[in-house]
């Protein structure tokens, strides 16, 4: 039985995102490494915050998303991996012939996930990290929180994004994460204070997102963080997601399941 709804579509790739083992594992795992580790390093700034350089609640709050994202990245390569590994695709695009619907039935679906997981996860690190640091937290009305929070969730939800778009092109979980996970935790961000390298590697997706979370270095401090502002991290971000989500529809639309 085929099927040509958009509603259909979404709702059948919605039922597929929470029957995959690993999306209840991924999402808690973002959650636990993002509350867990921001809450555990701003207990530690409380309790020595005389020798903290440049103290900012927000990177108390906000830092620790550098390492949930990779749990994201995680969730968004197997939701679109584990068809191709399991040869799965085949049922798939038999029941939806139309290759752009199934596509984006599947991109929208966990895009929503990972919207709403990140929002989840980003105010629950807020709250906790603010709590942890007692007298030196900031809380949600503060001046410039409202946008950094926001820029998290953005952040996160277009990385998972971009990291589904990257599995289609690549049309394997494990290549995929072979290539964004050492690029998201080791890559840009060691290779990014290399002042040769950075006038490139400031482009990358996680680099943008120190800006877009405003967590990046302090103003005139150069060593990290790229330092355009959070519309071009914006623009930036859109353009890295867009070209990803456009190559894999197109290897989609041209190669055999």
């Amino acid at each position: 039985m085929t099927s040509n709804s958009p509603r259909a579509v979404l709702a059948a790739e919605w039922i597929k995102v929470w029957t995959v083992r690993s999306t209840g594992f991924a999402l808690l795992l973002a959650f636990v490494l993002s509350t867990g580790i921001g809450t555990l390093v701003a207990s530690s700034w409380r309790n020595d915050i005389k020798s903290v350089v440049n103290f900012d609640p927000l990177v108390a709050a906000l830092y620790s998303m550098t390492l949930g994202q990779l749990a994201l990245v995680v969730f968004g390569v197997l939701l679109v991996g584990a068809e191709y590994s399991s040869g799965s695709i085949r049922t798939s695009l038999t029941a939806v012939p139309g290759r752009g619907l199934f596509y984006g039935g599947k991109v929208l679906a966990g895009t929503l996930t990972a919207l709403t997981a990140s929002a989840a996860i980003v105010l629950a690190t807020f709250v906790a990290t603010q709590a942890a640091l007692g007298p030196y937290g900031t809380g949600l009305t503060a001046d410039g929180v409202p946008a950094a929070l926001a820029g998290a969730v953005g952040y996160l939800t277009l990385i998972c994004a971009f990291s589904m778009g990257i599995t289609a092109v690549v049309r394997s979980s494990a290549i995929s994460m072979g290539i964004l996970l050492p690029l998201l935790f080791l890559g840009s961000q060691g290779l990014g204070n290399i002042p040769a390298l950075k006038p490139v590697l400031r482009y990358l997706p996680d680099q943008a997102g120190l800006e877009l979370m405003h967590i990046a270095g302090p103003s005139g401090d150069g060593r990290y963080g790229p330092g355009y502002g959070s519309g071009a991290a914006l623009a930036v971000l859109l353009a890295w997601t867009a070209a990803a989500l456009i190559g894999g529809y197109l290897v989609l639309r041209r190669q055999d399941a």
